[in-house]
């Protein structure tokens, strides 16, 4: 099955629209607050299909994700109460206990791993405005964190060059079915 394949291709030629930049950024800014949809599966093909404009496709992902992510504060500092049943419908409760408890621990440390690594920033960012972290550190903290990560796929990408487009594209429908799966068993067997 070559669906993955298709979907990569296709996603390619849309992230060489004139307009990709602005989708980048807005996808950015929901994700980082309450949309589901990582950016990285839309900066990474941008970058691929314009690696003269990856720099600045990681600085736009990057601070509009940071803007995102206050979002998600003021919506935990001010709105929780509408977004609990959401945590509950989307299977994100657990996750939020466990950001919660993190920033008890770790405050300015949990939201900087928490934008660096692939689990859901949004969560830590409505948790940090729950709990009423202080916005300087956490815009701090989300900055570093979200930079980094956006920065380094950025790089991988511009240092893998063709080389790495083309095993992308080869291997595309493996890599996915992989991830599908190890998300699955993960689910199942947390």
């Amino acid at each position: 099955m070559r669906l993955f394949s298709f979907l990569y291709e296709k996603t390619i030629k849309w992230a060489a629209h004139k307009h990709a930049q602005w989708y980048l950024a807005g996808l950015s800014f929901m994700e980082a607050s309450f949309f589901p949809i990582p950016v990285d599966v839309l900066l990474a093909p941008m970058v691929i299909a314009k690696r003269s404009a990856a720099w600045r496709f990681a600085a736009i992902a990057t601070i509009t994700s940071v803007a995102g992510g206050v979002l998600g504060y003021f919506i935990g500092m001010s709105a929780f109460h509408i977004v609990e049943p959401l945590l509950h419908d989307f299977g994100l409760w657990n996750n939020y206990q466990k950001a919660q408890a993190w920033f008890t621990d770790w405050g300015f440390w949990a939201l900087f791993v928490a934008g660096f690594l692939p689990i859901p920033y949004k969560v830590f960012t409505i948790a940090a405005g729950v709990v009423s972290m202080s916005l300087i550190p956490f815009i701090a903290a989300s900055l570093i964190g979200r930079a980094g990560r956006f920065y380094l796929v950025t790089a991988i990408i511009v240092i893998g060059g063709e080389k790495l487009e083309r095993a992308l594209h080869k291997y595309m429908d493996w890599i996915a079915w992989l991830v599908i799966v190890a998300a699955v068993l993960y689910f199942v067997l947390r």
